[in-house]
């Protein structure tokens, strides 16, 4: 008796294999993401320090509770999704900072990195929205609307 029941929710298993790959850089930018922000929480110094490390706080813990619902739809669609270093390392956009920057050079580089996340999340609405996939489509919605937010937020640090 096969134990594994075959996925019908009404997408073909190439569509939602599209989305749950989509899905999985997602997912792995969103860690990188959240791993970046929590270490410039902990690390950021200077005259900005307490309004950078309190916004770098709510700006990781908003990231984290995010992944789980990345990751969980990857599931739904019936794939398994990344967790590791490695894997997170193969399929993000975001380079990994090295050393501890400055804090404005570490509120420039997390703008790059929302961005990139947007720019991610975006990617994926031509094949969600060939795929009829109301949910990914609502997710990543969300995701836009923080990541756009937060970039704003956070160029706005750096004007004169």
């Amino acid at each position: 008796m096969d134990t594994k029941r075959k996925i019908n929710i009404g997408m073909t298993e190439e569509q939602r294999s599209g989305i749950a790959s989509g899905l999985s850089r997602l997912l792995a930018d969103s860690y990188t993401l959240y791993l970046t922000t929590h270490n410039f929480h902990w690390n950021v110094t200077g005259p900005m320090f307490n309004t950078l490390h309190l916004m770098f706080m709510e700006q990781y813990t908003e990231q984290w509770n995010a992944l789980d619902s990345i990751a969980e739809r990857i599931r739904a669609l019936g794939f398994a999704a990344p967790g590791t270093y490695r894997e997170f390392g193969e399929l993000t956009s975001i380079s990994e900072v090295v050393g501890v920057p400055k804090a404005l050079e570490m509120v420039d580089h997390l703008v790059f990195a929302q961005e990139a996340t947007a720019r991610t999340a975006r990617s994926l609405f031509e094949i969600v929205d060939a795929a009829a996939d109301q949910p990914t489509a609502d997710l990543l919605t969300r995701r836009l609307d923080v990541h756009e937010k937060t970039a704003w937020m956070l160029r706005s640090l750096l004007e004169e």
